[in-house]
């Protein structure tokens, strides 16, 4: 099936339209209502500098379910003793810059780009996309994450490590607080041993769309709620 080509309005076809890797569309903006809609839908965002804005809806689809969450023995020890302070929402554009600047192998540059960072940053001012500031003893940035929330669903965008367990630090600690809150659901897109290891697991496209049709449709929790550290 063709490729769906978007323009002004977000009218993204069905996810079952997608290609096999994922692809399900092409084109349009990067405002804060075509992703709202688009992560309400299970799609995200996922393209190059130079290239067109790309949307994506994998099958399957990683999710966390946070009472599933796994802890090692030595992440446990690491947690009871605060190795790291755990922010949230204190340094969002930092979080995002350092995610997109964090060499990573086999990946000479960055889906980040900068029309994405101002995309994010917007739906962080208007209390959508929040992020997880982890901070070493010194009070240097060590790690960290960002994602977008709706209803009880947080959708995991991407994370950052400049210090052995930094980030998985901050991960565990978002899925403890998101998992108080009564959040339903962690969207972590794509499969990695990574996060499999943390007790993500592979559900059906499907499913997991039926998912965010009953847990995105409830009040989101207020911005000021966001607050950790």
């Amino acid at each position: 099936m063709a490729i769906k080509v978007l323009h002004s309005v977000p009218d993204f076809p069905p996810v079952e339209n997608a290609q096999p890797d994922g692809l399900l569309a092409l084109g349009g903006q990067l405002s804060s209502d075509w992703l709202l809609k688009a992560y309400r839908q299970g799609i995200f965002p996922w393209f190059n500098e130079g290239d067109p804005v790309l949307w994506w809806s994998p099958n399957p689809r990683m999710v966390l379910f946070p009472d599933k969450l796994k802890v090692s023995k030595s992440m446990g020890q690491l947690l009871a003793r605060d190795a790291f302070r755990v922010t949230m929402n204190q340094g969002f554009s930092e979080v995002i810059a350092a995610c997109a600047e964090v060499p990573r192998q086999g990946q000479p540059g960055t889906w980040i780009t900068h029309d994405m960072r101002g995309a994010y940053i917007r739906l962080n001012q208007l209390g959508h996309a929040h992020s997880v500031e982890v901070w070493n003893a010194q009070n240097e940035l060590a790690g960290g994450l960002y994602g977008v929330a709706i209803g009880k669903v947080f959708f995991g965008e991407s994370m950052f490590t400049r210090e052995s367990n930094a980030s998985k630090f901050g991960f565990i600690r978002l899925v403890q607080w998101l998992r108080k809150l009564g959040f339903e659901l962690i969207d972590c897109q794509m499969e990695t041993t990574h996060l499999a290891s943390l007790g993500a697991e592979s559900i059906a496209r499907e499913h997991f769309v039926t998912l965010l049709q009953r847990w995105t449709a409830v009040p989101s929790l207020p911005a000021k709620s966001w607050k950790m550290g």
